[in-house]
């Protein structure tokens, strides 16, 4: 149970790698100190913030934001270290608020890795302060405690850091503000706030999460959707725009919340259980620009515990950042569509001005300022535009295999993995205004949601017809392309594919599964086969929830096969009784918190004989289409996004390659 603290009170730490979560009403800065029994901090050495993010066991994000993530592990911190303080302040020299009195209160949260929440406190009753001590990690007779302090200064960040006794406090707390004022230059501009109408306001909206990414230092207007796409905390992806959110879970870090910490010296990353490598230390900080010129971009920029945790909050800080600009380019349009019109009916409702030179010169000039508004916006637009395909064109070529599109390089050089990642790849997204930068969809893993192939008659987004045939077939080879890159991203022996297809209609799609062993077992045809598969999965999946329920999960029967399931399904409803149809929604309601997961190639108009009784089934799904559609919406701004599913180049043999590879492993780990 999370203990809710108020100013003063105290709460033990029952661990020592931790996150320090901060949700703010407008972008702040976050830092934090390492000071000994008196609170003493000894050099500027033993101060972690933007412009030096990284301390022994502490962590801090780079720029200032809306939100933060500090990550902590208290065993790594130094032995003279006794009191971690962390600050927060508000940027000087921007737009935004002078006073945390201006803002909402920020609210602060130690977190364990798995998301489950320890202490949370609210800094209420600020009001000139322009810096604050929010809470402070301090040892006591060998154990840590967390104390929410609350102790603000109307001075800043110089008065709190003499008030620790800090030398140069004043130099050290003007650097901090050159940092953070370097990275608010490279943001781009937060989106319109939407009013109850639906118009956009004026008022820019600050983000839900972005992590180690400038704000825009506008206050925020207007309450923050609670999931959105690109945070960690909340949902898994985008959002289907014809249907509910996906939910997702907070992804526990490698080795799980119990799992000991090392003793002193670096943080171990590697898995407890398994025999692998740490991950690779943190990527450089950027080179330095040019005079004028935005910062270089650099892979893994962003805030983590590992290169691949850097590099999964960048890609999504990406997605954050294009969906703000474009927001905010098409505010910019509506104004001046808005002020044109306006104009033009000034003009026009004067009988004096309505015809003659007057009326076409005052005409010509609504014209002239809405197409130089637009203009100016477009510029704004192409400028951030092209600050993220540079980024782009670093960070794609630095994924790793499960975040890396069919093409790149690193599949060359797969290996089965003996971890599971935090996410998977299902495609691409952009925005027509942007044309020219996809950004990688990435879904956390395990799958919260199973996923629906939509193989019903569609109009892709370039407009080009497809009939119903051809996207059955491109359905099918879709989906074999999701269930190869599950089965290439997860160690072996831990994820397991199952194949129905009753009429034997999706034969050539399925060869590359078929021919390389990666199946459990052959396609289930005809009725007998598919109840066969359904059936075996259900009962997989009373069993597990009887073992969680009766607090025995290793009291599972002999033999049962623990790994993750996916089983697809092409061709519904064709093949399937009521009986069938019934054991479907079963696994897809209750199948994915017990690992069984639906992949279904389908055309909803197919089942619609059965009325409102598969509504559920569909919208528990994540729908995804074999051909480019602009049917995906965040929850943030509300864009529609327009989805690309992965594609195997053309005469490539790397999908059949990497499942070879993985066929291999399942063999030599089933000896």
């Amino acid at each position: 149970m999370t203990a809710e603290l108020t100013r003063g009170q105290n709460h033990p730490l029952p661990r020592a790698r931790l996150e320090i979560r901060v949700s703010a009403g407008t972008p702040v800065v976050a830092a934090a100190t390492l000071g000994d029994e008196n609170g003493t901090v000894h050099g500027v050495e033993r101060v972690a913030h933007p412009g030096a993010p990284v301390l022994p066991g502490l962590e801090v994000s780079r720029q200032a934001a809306a939100a933060h993530r500090l990550a902590a592990d208290l065993d790594a911190v130094p032995d003279a270290v006794h009191r971690v303080s962390v600050l927060l302040a508000l940027p000087v020299g921007g737009r935004g608020p002078a006073r945390f009195g201006a803002v909402a209160a920020p609210f602060v949260a130690v977190t364990g890795l798995d998301g489950e929440e320890v202490a949370s406190y609210t800094l209420t009753g600020l009001e000139s302060e322009s810096a604050v001590v929010a809470l402070e990690l301090y040892r006591r007779h060998g154990a840590w405690k967390v104390r929410a302090v609350g102790q603000g200064y109307a001075g800043g960040l110089a008065e709190l850091f003499t008030d620790q006794k800090l030398p140069e406090a004043d130099r050290l707390a003007g650097s901090i503000h050159e940092a953070v004022a370097r990275g608010l230059a490279r943001s781009v501009p937060a989106p319109p706030a939407r009013t109850a109408e639906g118009d956009r306001s004026p008022q820019a909206a600050a983000p839900a999460h972005r992590p180690d990414r400038g704000a825009a230092p506008q206050a925020a207007a207007g309450p923050v959707p609670a999931a959105s796409p690109y945070d960690t905390e909340g949902a898994s992806g985008p959002q289907p725009a014809d249907g509910p959110g996906q939910h997702g879970a907070p992804h526990p870090y490698p080795g799980g919340p119990d799992d000991p910490a090392p003793a002193g010296g670096p943080v171990d990353y590697s898995h407890p259980r398994r025999q692998s490598a740490a991950p690779p230390p943190p990527a450089p900080s950027a080179p330095p620009a040019e005079p004028g010129q935005p910062a270089r971009p650099v892979a893994g920029d962003a805030t983590g515990w590992s290169m691949e945790e850097r590099l999964y909050n960048q890609v999504w800080g990406m997605f954050e950042d294009l969906a703000r600009t474009t927001a905010a380019y098409r505010s910019a349009v509506d104004f001046a569509d808005s002020r044109r019109e306006k104009e033009l009916d000034q003009a026009l409702s004067d009988p004096r001005t309505r015809i003659g030179g007057q009326g076409d010169a005052a005409r010509e000039a609504a014209r002239t300022r809405y197409g130089r508004l637009v203009s100016q916006a477009r510029e704004a637009l192409d400028r951030d535009v092209a600050q993220l395909v540079a980024e782009a064109e670093v960070v794609e070529p630095a994924l790793p295999a499960a975040y890396a599109r069919w093409d790149n390089p690193v599949w060359h050089g797969y290996r089965v993995p003996m971890e599971i990642p935090m996410a998977v790849r299902l495609g691409d997204l952009h925005l027509p205004e942007a044309d020219r930068i996809r950004i990688p969809m990435l879904v956390r893993l395990p799958l919260e949601r199973g996923l629906w192939i939509d193989s019903g008659r569609s109009a892709s987004a370039d407009g080009a017809v497809t009939d119903s045939h051809e996207m059955r077939g491109l359905g099918l080879r879709t989906a074999v392309a999701h269930a190869a890159r599950l089965l290439a991203v997860y160690p072996a022996g831990e994820f397991t594919v199952h194949v129905i297809d009753p009429a034997g209609a999706g034969t050539e799609a399925l060869a590359p599964l078929v021919q390389t062993g990666v199946l459990s077992a052959p396609p289930a045809l005809g009725a007998a086969g598919t109840a066969d598969v359904l059936g075996r999965l259900t009962e997989r999946v009373d069993l597990v929830q009887m073992a969680l329920r009766g607090g025995a999960p290793d009291a599972l029967p002999p033999g049962l096969d623990t790994s993750q399931q996916l089983l697809i399904v092409n061709d519904f409803p064709h093949g399937f009784d009521d009986r069938a149809v019934n054991q479907l929604r079963y696994l897809a309601d209750e199948g994915p918190a017990v690992g069984v997961h639906l992949m279904m190639v389908a055309d909803r108009e197919d089942s619609a004989g059965y009325g409102p009784l598969l509504d559920p089934l569909w919208r528990s799904l994540l729908r995804l289409t074999p051909v480019p559609e602009d049917h995906l919406a965040d929850p943030w701004v509300g864009h529609a996004w327009t989805y690309e599913p992965p594609v195997v180049p053309s005469g490539s043999q790397v999908l059949q390659q990497v499942l070879a590879q993985v066929a291999a492993a399942r063999r030599s780990w089933g000896r």
